[in-house]
């Protein structure tokens, strides 16, 4: 059968199913005749129709078959090349049935004079409800072709199946193990917590009700019009300075570029749409052509590489139907956890906070700026979960445990039971630092330790009074301009500065200046002149830009100093390397200060300036700038990563490296030795000073203040007050003048004997 035949078999086909399903005939009556239309248009011996009922197979329709097996010939799911084909999700196409492994012989059939089989799953919302097969009395493989026109046959199946209500959805969820019982999956901790809710996805899967098409000329016109947009979307990603700093994305977005424009697959869908079928069930069609063919490869970046064609007709299927809203815009009817490939910080915000339990992400990294904003809104995150599309389904329950880093699937009533036991201590110890809300934080010894806490957004603020935080010891800046779409003005930006003053009363806030570049790039501002970047963390970015960029951070500088008028602003400059860098971003801001003057505006009482340690290279000139210093922040996420030469957003090196090394801990000490003299306030910024075994180790080398995360900040302030600060300081010195084996188990078995919860 030549591909003009096929495409003409199937044709045929479809326009005698089309008369078929618009017949008043009783369902069972229209299978019978599905039958008959499909073996005569593919001119087979044999042609059956096995549908989903009570968990089994049962045959429903047959031409070639005995009329007796009907309703009577049933089989399990995996029994039988029926049952393999139904329980795998795959195509058959056998020259000699018998040969096969999972032949089942079934006499009543009188199936013993045909040899060769071929037979595809009915698939309906990517789930098998049947099987459609044909057999011939010949040994032969059927051609590619003719597999193909099965396949667009069971397609209208699926549709007339749905429609008559032959097969009970809800038993549908029981073909595959993987998509009924439970199953546990692990992926890399971004944010840890612990959460329940019901699985939905950022992007909805489309939902094809209509296959056959009315108007062939229509469909292709709409699935034209719908891959020149599609087209258009890739390009215009990869003019976005976002897919120009190297590494994964560089890489996905040429996948991306190269199935787009890939004309064996475009090809492919519109033979489909030639045959008959709907744009939209054409896409579809291809795709399940794609899955199985999926299934067979065991090469995992090939695999990979099908992963992304998936995302990309997903796409497409997308545009032709017109369903380009997320999850977000139709509104979370329950407590959810979020499903996505990679999620942006402004796509997150647009959810509802209160029924928003979880994140999992396809992909997704530790520097990602969406877990930046998780983080800050206390939802746990997991990702590297390459897998999830395959073995979730929208509305299935989810038990998301960011502290162990796995995630289960239809958890079975005892795992349910077990998590929320987990879950009820976890909220019992969150009441108790709740209550710790108005208690400072003052050592066994009468030390007061500065709790901080970190924000980035308006709606961070609240957060300070909730949790009893002396301030804001870190307000990035660059959030305002991640979620917006355009450079924020400076009228908005003097807004959201002053508004958060004004949320934080007489409490203080550190304004951290504009920190974008690296892995926070602005699709509106190519800051590198468009120029690919080895090694991005270490590249353009931060102070660097701002000082070239001066007019952004003349902007700024106005905007804070408008924003703080008649208080004590607080201003710190990122990734500052040479103490020039902190004289060339202090003398922008002093010159703006002498404008307004020269405006007559109200100005700041008082002005603090201060730089963040990132670059181990500051650690050796602290000396000469700790005189022109209010205060210095210590940023440990990009300090580790300096120190040890890692990118900590490399999957292999994420958790490779600790944070309680000695390394680390010699490095701050040394900084503290460094500042020794000078009233310089000194804060650990970051991750590492809101986990409980990591802030007792800051507070043994001498560190009294930590900006943290808000929900952080119940825990060390519980911690501070069970610590006895002249015993930690000795264990601590002790431990960095002769180093144990593994600091990190050291430090913990101290705690231990001492009875202070570390976890």
């Amino acid at each position: 059968m030549t591909v003009t035949s096929a495409v003409s078999a199937a044709r045929t086909i479809l326009t005698r199913l089309h008369d078929v399903m618009a017949s008043r005939s009783h369902a069972q009556a229209k299978l019978n005749q599905v039958v008959e239309i499909i073996g005569e248009g593919l001119d087979s011996e044999v042609c059956s129709i096995y549908l989903l009922r009570e968990g089994q197979l049962e045959l429903f329709a047959t031409k070639g078959l005995a009329q007796e097996a009907v309703h009577v010939t049933r089989m399990a799911i995996g029994e039988g090349l029926v049952g393999t084909i139904a329980g795998n999700v795959e195509t058959l196409n056998l020259a000699e049935a018998t040969a096969h492994p999972d032949f089942s012989f079934r006499p009543e059939t009188g199936e013993e004079k045909f040899h060769s089989f071929a037979g595809v799953p009915i698939v309906r919302r990517e789930r098998s409800v049947g099987v459609l097969c044909v057999q011939h009395a010949d040994p032969r493989r059927y051609e590619e072709v003719e597999i193909e026109a099965l396949q667009t046959v069971a397609m209208v199946l699926s549709e007339l199946i749905a429609n008559a209500e032959l097969v009970d959805e809800e038993e549908v969820a029981g073909l595959s193990p993987q998509l009924s019982g439970p199953q546990r999956l692990t992926g890399l901790s971004l944010v840890k917590g612990l959460a329940a809710g019901s699985a939905v996805f950022h992007q909805p899967r489309i939902t094809i009700e209509h296959v056959m098409a009315e108007d062939r000329d229509a469909e292709l016109q709409r699935v034209y019009l719908a891959f020149d947009k599609m087209r258009e979307q890739i390009d215009r990603m990869a003019s976005q300075a976002e897919f120009g700093v190297g590494g994964e994305h560089e890489e996905v977005l040429e996948t991306y570029r190269m199935f787009a424009y890939d004309e064996g697959w475009s090809r492919r869908i519109i033979e489909a749409i030639d045959s008959g079928l709907t744009a939209e069930a054409a896409i579809e069609r291809v795709q399940q052509r794609t899955r199985m063919r999926m299934r067979q490869i065991d090469d995992p970046l090939l695999a990979d590489r099908m992963h992304d064609l998936e995302d990309l007709s997903n796409r497409l299927l997308r545009i032709v139907s017109g369903q380009m809203g997320t999850a977000a815009s139709m509104g979370l009817r329950g407590d959810t956890i979020l499903i996505a490939r990679n999620l942006g910080p402004a796509e997150l915000l647009e959810y509802d906070k209160r029924r928003l339990k979880g994140v999992l992400l396809e992909e997704g990294s530790l520097t990602a700026h969406v877990v930046i904003v998780a983080r800050a809104m206390g939802i746990p995150v997991l990702g590297r979960l390459r897998s999830l599309r395959g073995m979730v389904r929208d509305g299935d329950q989810l038990l998301l445990d960011g502290d162990q880093g796995t995630v289960t699937v239809r958890p079975l009533p005892a795992m349910t039971e077990a998590f929320e036991a987990r879950f009820a201590k976890s909220k019992e110890r969150q009441a108790a630092y709740a209550a710790l809300r108005e208690v400072e934080p003052f050592t066994r010894d009468g030390t007061r330790v500065t709790v901080l806490m970190n924000a980035g957004l308006r709606d961070d603020m609240p957060n300070l009074s909730l949790t009893g935080a002396d301030g804001v010891g870190l307000f990035r800046t660059e959030f305002q301009f991640l979620v917006s779409a355009t450079l924020p003005a400076r009228e908005r930006q003097t807004r959201l500065y002053r508004d958060v003053l004004d949320a934080a009363g007489d409490k203080p806030v550190v304004f951290r200046t504009v920190d974008i570049g690296g892995d926070k790039v602005l699709p509106y501002l190519r800051h590198n002149n468009g120029e690919h970047e080895e090694n991005p963390a270490m590249g353009w970015r931060a102070l660097r830009v701002a000082l070239e960029r001066d007019g952004l951070l003349k902007v700024q500088a106005r905007s804070l100093l408008e924003a703080a008028a008649g208080r004590t602003l607080n201003v710190m400059f990122p990734m500052v390397s040479e103490p020039w860098e902190f004289d060339a971003a202090r003398e922008v801001f002093e010159s703006q200060r002498k404008f307004l003057k020269g405006q007559k505006k109200l100005l700041p009482e008082a002005i603090r300036y201060g730089a963040m340690l990132e670059v181990p290279a500051l650690a050796e000139q602290l000396d000469v700038l700790a005189p022109k210093l209010s205060f210095l922040s210590i940023g440990t996420n990009d300090l580790t990563q300096f120190l040890f030469a890692a990118d900590r957003s490399h999957t292999k090196l994420a958790e490779r490296y600790d944070w309680l090394s000695t390394s680390i801990m010699r490095f701050l000490k040394r900084v503290q030795l460094n500042l020794a003299g000078h009233t310089v306030d000194v804060t650990v910024c970051g991750e590492m000073g809101g986990r409980r075994l990591e802030a007792l180790a800051l507070l043994g080398i001498g560190i009294r203040r930590l900006s943290i995360t808000p929900a952080s900040v119940g825990p060390i302030k519980e911690l501070v007050r069970k610590i006895d600060l002249a015993e930690i300081t000795a264990a601590m010195n002790q431990w960095l003048l002769s180093p144990p084996p593994n600091l990190r188990a050291a430090l913990t078995q101290w705690a231990e004997d001492r009875g202070i919860e570390v976890e």
